[in-house]
């Protein structure tokens, strides 16, 4: 990435986490002629060369409950207007806005609303609503659950209305070849579209218990059974890089988190790249695109359902491997208490996977995955974030010494 982005970016970041974000946010409530009160961040979303959004808690007086807001330096499309606060700082704009009217996602006030939801389900008595995950500008996933709404329980999804279309094609063609993805139920052209609850409980609670290495293998087998069933439809679909093809982005976005370690994420990237173009990925075959363990639920140690299919799409077995198990490598960094077997799990995974794929490939691209996680381990309230991304930072260049 061009040298001035990064800093520009660096500067964006600094920006809008530093108090310098507390003149940002006065400026965009005074045009609605509300008043700044205590506020602090509570999430940062880096995505390299696309910009910089941070979502805050906010008291605007009285005694009611916070609001949250949410700046962005990333390309808005939508105009400056009723809720939505255009602001030039030096070189950079921000945008500001108050959730859930995101400018990106017009279908995201209704999915957080009960009453929005059931007008749009046609189901008589209000859900209760749970926002579980966000993405400023890119999509969230809303859980209801009440009278009427199939099996009790549905999941929303907010995607860009643009994107819509080729999401509930990849659910519909997953299903109709009779892979385990969530049904879809109903879609609207503004971007929602809601699916069937999945069966099962995630992977990541199996490994928080432990499996011996029969059961271990078995599972992966499983999984490995499912990739084999995804259709070759798939391949007709657009191709998206894979996590490990865009070192250079994440390195950058981790270099904005640990830049005491700049140097270290470089060398780190650079070696990434070139073990990914002296290594043989395999044949291109239809992938899943993100798989590790919480887009995996579980049943008497099968897969029951496969989560999270935005990314389906053409591209190499090893990425889907590579991305599992970059994934479960970082588990005992984000919570060391929690998952102490998973490194015989992975060690027992890693064998079985270097029997299916080019074992440098497969080293290096879970080092490009790893990677892709160091700029995610930073979370609000996280004493121990840093300790945990230096983690995810050693488990990808283990990863990489692997690949040689």
């Amino acid at each position: 990435m061009d040298e001035s982005v990064s800093q520009t970016e660096r500067d964006d970041v600094a920006l809008l986490t530093g108090p310098g974000a507390g003149e940002v946010l006065g400026a965009a409530l005074a045009v609605e002629g509300a008043s700044l009160g205590p506020w602090q961040v509570h999430t940062v979303h880096h995505r390299p060369g696309a910009g910089v959004t941070v979502g805050y808690t906010v008291r605007t007086g009285g005694d009611g409950p916070d609001d949250y807001l949410c700046a962005t330096t990333g390309r808005v499309t939508a105009p400056a207007g009723a809720g939505l606060v255009r602001l030039e700082n030096g070189a950079s704009v921000v945008h500001v806005w108050r959730h859930p009217a995101d400018p990106e996602l017009p279908a995201l006030a209704a999915a957080c609303s009960p009453a929005g939801l059931a007008q749009r389900l046609g189901v008589e008595r209000q859900p209760t609503v749970e926002l579980l995950a966000y993405r400023p500008l890119r999509r969230a996933v809303v859980r209801a659950r009440g009278t009427g709404l199939t099996d009790g329980e549905v999941y929303a999804k907010v995607v860009r209305p643009r994107g819509l279309h080729q999401l509930a094609t990849r659910h519909r063609m997953l299903t109709a070849a009779g892979v385990p993805a969530p049904e879809v139920l109903h879609e609207d052209d503004d971007g929602l579209l809601v699916i069937r609850a999945g069966r099962g409980t995630s992977l990541a609670n199996a490994l928080a218990r432990g499996m011996e290495p029969a059961r271990a293998r078995a599972v992966l087998d499983d999984v490995v059974a499912v990739l084999d069933r995804l259709p070759a439809a798939a391949l007709e679909l657009p191709r998206r890089p894979a996590w490990a093809e865009r070192s250079g982005h994440y390195a950058h976005a981790a270099s904005v988190v640990l830049p005491e370690h700049r140097a270290r994420i470089e060398v780190l990237a650079d070696g990434v790249a070139a073990a990914l173009a002296g290594t043989d990925p395999g044949p291109v075959v239809p992938t899943h695109g993100d798989l590790y363990e919480a887009n995996l639920l579980m049943t008497d140690g099968r897969v029951s359902t496969l989560l999270d299919v935005d990314s389906l799409g053409p591209g190499h077995r090893v990425d889907d491997l590579a991305c599992l198990l970059a994934h479960v490598s970082v588990l005992p960094h984000l919570a060391p208490r929690t998952y102490p077997g998973v490194p015989a799990v992975l060690r027992t995974w890693t064998e079985q996977c270097e029997r299916l794929v080019d074992p440098g490939a497969l080293r290096a691209r879970a080092a490009g995955v790893v990677l892709s996680l160091v700029a995610g381990a930073r979370r609000t309230g996280a004493t121990g974030w840093r300790a945990d991304a230096e983690g995810r930072l050693a488990e990808a260049e283990a990863w990489l010494a692997g690949a040689g």
